[in-house]
């Protein structure tokens, strides 16, 4: 089949590596794609916010299936577009999106299907901001209720800051601390069958030892050798198939990829947020553990016929990814900068590391920095300390002027702890 990817950071280019490994895919799009895209799927332009475009381009195309990978267009109801035209489209609907476009309402349906998750309130004015405040008391979880590109979420000892951060959202979500480990656990799902992924943990904060701002991400591994090994049985029971049959149940099935963010506390599992699609770094290591090809499990899922797909079949690898950001990110990043050192890892480290590109163009013969996180250096081992080696030994190949990265993705639990 022809398959046509919309979006342009490393969660694209890790599902367009896997499309393109995969020998059911016969030609491979990418919309609007970067630098490290183009070399595994054609790049065409496109306005990913536009539903007419993309259902335009898919057509033009010949496209059997329509991957989307960012929220944005999810929540903006590209998939609509292109489900209306009769194109395969791997995406949930506006309606569905909603589960990650307004906190207020994932917390409703949380509640409707009896999910467990985080006690909180939604707030639109400043005393109903100091009256939850108070409710809950340090630490502060302030969350907008709309779309924030992983950034609009403050976790703070500070009361001001908690304040200051509400205030600056229309409408907000103020809610109790959850104690313990997170964990992403994707689930791909057709609106009634629910196929759940590996879970991957992820890195938010931008400095060492999670100090600093909060981030999109910068670094995730798999699997989690800490974990309880029913984690995944207990999170589809009580999380991911009810959160699946109350949409239904709604009249807004929510089909394509159901990403639960999850805080294994001392009361057990608590939702801290769902994600309407693949969540950036976890895809580049989950994906990089997938031996099943993806194709059809997307198609099924797009089809509604995901009862079909057999059982997932993953490698035994474990997977780590570290995220190099530009200068200044989180704040305003640099961007233009030239990036050395890419060839080098081809040549030195494949197939065991690779470099999934997020933040990047090309400008002639160089490909430059163009984002805040630049690069997912990701890679592949038979435990977490030889994958976790040989992606930083990646990592340390790349020349990126002021360019950061945390040193300890993984390492703790690399070194069992």
């Amino acid at each position: 089949m022809k398959v046509l990817v919309i979006g342009g950071g490393a969660r694209e280019h890790a599902l367009c590596r896997s499309l393109s490994l995969d020998p059911d895919v016969t030609a491979l799009y990418c919309a609007p794609g970067n630098a490290g895209i183009a070399e595994v799927a054609e790049l065409r332009p496109v306005d990913a916010l536009d539903g007419d475009a993309v259902t335009r381009l898919a057509t033009e195309l010949g496209a059997g299936l329509v991957v989307i990978g960012p929220e944005a267009p999810l929540v903006a109801g590209v998939a609509d577009s292109v489900r209306a035209a009769g194109i395969p489209v791997f995406g949930p609907s506006r309606e569905a999106a909603r589960l990650e476009g307004s906190k207020a309402f994932a917390k409703d349906v949380m509640a409707a299907a009896g999910v467990p998750t985080a006690r909180s309130y939604v707030c639109v004015t400043p005393e109903e901001v100091d009256a939850a405040l108070d409710a809950f008391g340090a630490p502060y979880v302030v969350k907008d209720d709309g779309l924030a590109a992983g950034k609009g979420v403050v976790v703070t000892e500070d009361r001001a800051a908690a304040r200051e951060h509400a205030l600056s959202c229309e409408r907000v979500v103020i809610e109790e601390f959850l104690d313990g480990p997170e964990v992403s656990l994707f689930a791909i799902t057709d609106g009634v069958t629910v196929l759940p992924l590996q879970p991957a943990q992820d890195f938010k904060r931008a400095l060492d030892g999670d100090q600093g701002p909060n981030t999109g991400g910068m670094g995730a591994y798999s699997p989690l050798p800490w974990a309880d090994p029913k984690l995944v049985a207990e999170v589809m029971e009580t999380v991911l198939q009810p959160t699946v049959d109350e949409l239904r149940h709604r009249g807004t099935p929510f089909s394509g990829l159901l990403y639960a963010g999850l805080a294994i506390t001392s009361r057990g599992v608590r939702v801290i947020e769902f994600n309407a699609r693949f969540g950036d770094p976890e895809t580049q290591v989950v994906l990089a553990r997938l031996r099943t090809p993806l194709a059809s499990v997307l198609l099924n899922a797009a089809n509604g016929t995901l009862d079909a797909e057999p059982p997932l079949n993953w490698r035994e690898d474990a997977a780590v990814t570290v995220v190099v950001a530009s200068h200044n990110y989180p704040g305003t990043p640099r961007t233009g900068d030239a990036i050395e050192g890419l060839d080098e890892v081809a040549a030195e480290d494949g197939p065991e590391a690779y470099v999934l590109h997020a933040g990047t163009r090309r400008e002639g013969d160089a490909v430059v920095s163009a984002g805040g996180r630049v690069l997912s250096v990701t890679a592949t081992g038979s435990d977490l300390a030889q994958a976790r080696e040989r992606a930083y030994k990646a990592v340390a190949r790349i020349r990126l002027d002021g360019s950061q990265y945390r040193t300890d993705i993984a390492s703790k639990a690399a070194e069992g702890r």
